[in-house]
């Protein structure tokens, strides 16, 4: 395909930052292009497992603490913890699908709301009502490190993700110049709170080829 063709395809305006950023080159345009979509592929990976990771412990935490499997559900009660939470329509929506389908369980209301609702939880109200423990799930967090804190960093976390998820560039400076800067920040800090679960990368990830190190390496070497 001529670059024309791609342009067509992909739409003039998504590839011009490509080509400004490679002082107009087209071949280097299209190849940061297409880099920049596999390091979105291992990002999306990555961030896929710790979502798991992080909802199961939240999870298992509210369980044993409010000694209920449907804590989920039982909570969504008028001044309870998540009496006036954003996604209560979500949840109740999700469980009379699953209910009416004979599939409701635990695990699967776990897996059906988003990423968001588990970040809500260490707001503060949700925080306060759920008993102000929440954060233990983190049992090698930086000392001292509290709910806010812990709040608007899975925040930068979500925001990361949903760039990905909208199809936006991850490899740009807010000038537009190639730069992995935010990236590597946002990589970092999803692996801080990998390892404040109780994991290591390179046991969590095993096998998984997720890790974005080297496309990150290789588009700076562009």
């Amino acid at each position: 395909m001529k670059y024309t063709d791609f342009e067509k395809a992909l739409s003039v305006a998504r590839l011009s930052k490509y080509l400004n950023a490679c002082g107009g080159n087209k071949v280097a345009a299209l190849n940061l292009y297409r880099n920049n979509i596999k390091l979105c592929q291992k990002f999306y990976g990555l961030i896929n497992v710790f979502e798991v990771i992080l909802r199961n412990a939240i999870n298992n935490h509210y369980i044993t603490f409010f000694s209920d499997t449907d804590w989920i559900i039982h909570q969504t009660e008028s001044a309870l913890m998540l009496g006036s939470c954003p996604y209560k329509g979500e949840i109740q929506n999700n469980v009379t699908t699953l209910t009416n389908r004979g599939r409701y369980s635990n695990d699967r209301i776990v897996s059906s709301v988003t990423f968001g609702f588990w970040t809500y939880l260490f707001t503060r109200t949700p925080f306060r009502l759920g008993g102000q423990s929440l954060h233990r799930i983190f049992p090698n967090r930086t000392f001292g490190l509290g709910q806010r804190a812990i709040y608007n960093e899975l925040m930068e976390i979500k925001r990361f993700r949903n760039r990905i998820a909208h199809h936006e560039a991850i490899c740009f400076d807010a000038s537009g110049n190639k730069d992995t800067t935010y990236a590597k920040e946002s990589y970092a800090l999803i692996l801080k709170y990998v390892e404040f679960l109780g994991y290591k990368k390179e046991h969590l990830y095993y096998g998984m080829d997720v890790l974005p190190d080297m496309v990150i390496e290789k588009i700076d070497n562009m």
